[in-house]
């Protein structure tokens, strides 16, 4: 375990507006750089790594060594090439203005401020985090994690002048990220209790995020108070305290207009800036519906709603999700196929605290429609699952394939068995028509048919006198009651 925090004291002063002297380039330019595996020197985070995180905290000013950057763990120059790490990053700031709604604002600025830094890759949030380090940038001197910190540091006081103070602590040692990460699932549980107080209804705006259209220009993520952001680190809040202190950033309101359809969540503001902001390739937007017109992601999403046609079901599945879920498809196989900011119906990007949310998927049937979960995330908001269906949505643990998952709604009773059998009935009806139909090519009339009286209005009979009628096609329908 090594403290690096005076590694590079003596070669750059990250306090002020002026831009320190780093060994690569920073700047809006880099967002959106993908690194692949070949072209990485480490990576943190991850699918690999079990426990990763980032979180920021305010502090009384007097608690904060202004510019303190430290490194709890082995640095990259002394990790194997190619390998994967543990992290935790620790931001904590003060200022007389720094109010504790803007932590969940600044947290999310880790993501915005890494990926300004040339070679360095960062996706999603709080405890989802990935970071990349290309070999091009190690070789031009980006060896130590002091240098993230210092750049951090550096954009934060640049970005938010009423950061009066700022420190950072970034832990690669696995027995401490470890340690902590309980508090910060703790902070963030905190938060987002308090964001669940609020109702769509009881507010005249949402806000919009723009941040990840670098990596996905149509998108433009809505928040309202019953959804928050699909990263699961913006709330209603958090959008608006980041409005407040930054109006010309990514978070800004959007005038809610008319509601024009309440259970899918379809409002003319939205569909408005989402049209405007996607430069018309988004015309409408469902707020609560994953089929009509689904809410965009772009890449960071915690979570996917799938459609599962074999049930008539909806399937959840995380991004630490390592197996193949139900339908045998895995998280990154169906993120091709949610990402990029266009919508696809059947597939929807979540955050986990959207699943607590009363609005959730309330076009479509909302948890009366979930019918399978990893047990982990099922075990997370288990209170928030209706206790009539807390047994009969199955788990990794009970099905693992399409088969299993009919057996066991079945014997469970699932609502959406209910809606098999009527579906059934129906399939039998068209089955039994286009048999009939089949069989029934042409149906003649007696040649010398008898008379045939066809009743008239007034008393009046028209009577018709050896005619030969014949039919192409004679169908016969069971009546529909």
């Amino acid at each position: 375990m090594s403290d690096s925090c005076d590694v590079f004291k003596e070669k750059t002063n990250i306090i002020g507006l002026e831009k320190p002297e780093f060994p690569v380039d920073v700047g809006e330019m880099y967002e959106g750089e993908r690194i692949r595996k070949p072209d990485m020197y480490v990576e943190f985070g991850g699918m690999n790594v079990e426990r990763k995180w980032e979180l920021v905290l305010t502090r009384p000013i007097e608690e904060i060594e202004d510019g303190k950057i430290t490194v709890i763990g082995p640095d990259i120059q002394e990790m194997n090439p190619g390998g994967s790490y543990p992290i935790g990053i620790l931001v904590e700031v003060a200022g007389e203005k720094v109010e504790k709604d803007l932590e969940g604002v600044l947290e999310r600025r880790i993501h915005y401020f890494t990926n300004y830094i040339e070679g360095v890759m960062h996706l999603n949030q709080r405890y989802d985090v990935w970071i990349r380090i290309s070999k091009r940038s190690y070789q031009k001197g980006l060896n130590s994690l002091v240098w993230i910190g210092k750049i951090l540091a550096w954009l934060y006081k640049s970005s938010f002048p009423v950061i009066e103070k700022i420190q950072i602590t970034i832990y690669t040692d696995k027995e401490k990220v470890e340690e902590l990460f309980p508090i910060a699932m703790e902070v963030w549980s905190k938060r987002d209790v308090r964001a669940r107080t609020l109702k769509d209804e009881e507010v005249n705006e949402f806000y919009a995020c723009v941040m990840c259209q670098s990596f996905a220009p149509s998108h433009i993520c809505v928040i309202t108070p019953n959804r928050i952001g699909s990263c699961g680190s913006i709330s209603w809040f958090d959008a608006r305290a980041a409005y407040n202190v930054d109006p010309k950033g990514p978070n800004f309101p959007i005038p809610k207009g008319e509601c024009i359809d309440p259970i899918k969540g379809v409002y003319e503001g939205i569909n408005k800036v989402a049209h405007e902001k996607s430069l018309g390739a988004i015309k409408s937007i469902s707020l609560y519906s994953m089929f009509d017109n689904p809410h965009t992601s772009c890449g960071c999403f915690e979570g996917i709603a799938f459609y599962i046609p074999e049930v008539d079901g909806i399937g959840i599945v995380h991004r630490d999700y390592k197996g193949s879920t139900v339908n045998g498809l895995t998280f990154s196989s169906m993120a091709g196929h949610t990402s990029g900011g266009t919508q696809n119906p059947g597939f929807n990007g979540i955050a986990i605290e959207y699943l607590r949310s009363p609005k959730f998927l309330q076009a479509d049937g909302g948890w009366e429609r979930v019918v399978w979960m990893p047990s982990q995330i099922k075990e997370r908001v288990k209170d928030s699952i209706p206790e009539h269906l807390r047994d009969k949505i199955a788990t990794e643990v009970e099905c693992k394939s399409i088969g299993e998952l009919k057996e066991f709604l079945k014997s469970k009773q699932h609502p959406v068995v209910s809606q098999w059998k009527v579906e059934e009935v129906v399939k039998a009806e068209e089955e039994v028509e286009e048999e009939v139909e089949e069989k029934v090519q042409e149906a003649v009339l007696p040649a010398q048919a008898p008379t045939i009286e066809i009743p008239g209005q007034g008393g009046i009979r028209i009577i018709l006198k050896n005619v030969k009628i014949t039919a192409e096609k004679v169908i016969i329908k069971r009546e529909k009651k």
